[in-house]
């Protein structure tokens, strides 16, 4: 009798170790995706590099209006939720996220890292912010003022810029240096030219007018005076000018444009 009850025993601690081995080998990750928190000198040494890295603004609207670093795009944290942000189309893309404390990017952090954006550093609140902070209401810039244009030749065009955090990253890079790109006609409607440096994108289908200023792919730029329709990033426009006055301008083969900002009270 007390032979039996030692086999059923000892069958039962067998017939629980296989399941307990079987429960993990079922091929499934249960690890957590995580973020990388870092230090704010540190993200400040990580913007200097041009590696197509995107900065997150995980606050409200008016709290980025009232102030957010430069070339930052807004992404709420109350707006991210299962998809992944149609400002974020690159898994890989390096994304240095930050809030008003430090509590909202530490959420939103996680989350997108949740959602297999490899590459996610979490770096506090914009309050312990000790770099450049821009404001989106006029009145409360600090002048003087960047008024950004570009030069073909002798001829001089002074550029309207759109709304977005690419034309914001592409103001930056110009406060800092002139940018001369050597262009090349494509499909007699546009010259082309390569960027030295990535921009953050904000694709959407657009139909273009001449004197459309366009960033492909986040490293190309594009001068239009001509009609297309595609997904691209609008940067601006150009002032005053008709599609036949800048064709002319611009000429029928290769051409070299110069952008810059110049400062006005």
């Amino acid at each position: 009798m007390l032979k039996a009850i030692i086999e059923a025993i000892m069958i039962l601690v067998m017939m629980l170790t296989g399941c307990t081995a079987s429960g993990k080998d079922d091929g499934v990750d249960t690890s957590q995706a995580v973020y990388t928190q870092i230090t704010q000198e540190k993200a400040k040494e990580m913007m200097k590099a041009d590696d197509g890295h995107v900065i997150v603004d995980v606050r409200r609207q008016d709290e980025y209006d009232e102030g957010h670093i430069p070339g930052a795009i807004l992404i709420p944290n109350e707006s991210i939720e299962d998809t992944r942000p149609d400002a974020l189309p690159d898994l890989k893309q390096i994304i240095l996220v930050y809030c008003r404390s430090g509590r909202r990017s530490k959420e939103a952090a996680q989350k997108l890292a949740d959602m297999g954006y490899k590459n996610v550093y979490e770096f506090g609140g914009i309050i312990d912010w000790t770099g450049d902070v821009v404001k989106n209401d006029i009145e409360n810039r600090m002048d003087p003022v960047a008024i950004p244009g570009f030069r073909i030749g002798d001829r001089y065009y002074s550029i309207d810029l759109e709304n977005n955090s690419s034309a914001e990253a592409f103001l930056e890079k110009l406060k800092k240096d002139p940018l001369t790109v050597d262009m090349q006609d494509y499909g007699n409607f546009e010259k082309v030219g390569d960027l030295p440096w990535s921009l953050p994108t904000n694709d959407e289908k657009i139909t273009t007018k001449p004197g459309d200023i366009i960033l492909y792919q986040g490293n190309k730029i594009t001068i239009y005076y001509d009609e297309n329709t595609w997904n691209f990033t609008k940067l601006g426009s150009i002032n005053g000018v008709t599609g036949e006055e800048l064709k002319e301008a611009l000429g029928d083969g290769d051409v070299t444009v110069e952008f810059f900002v110049e400062w006005t009270e």
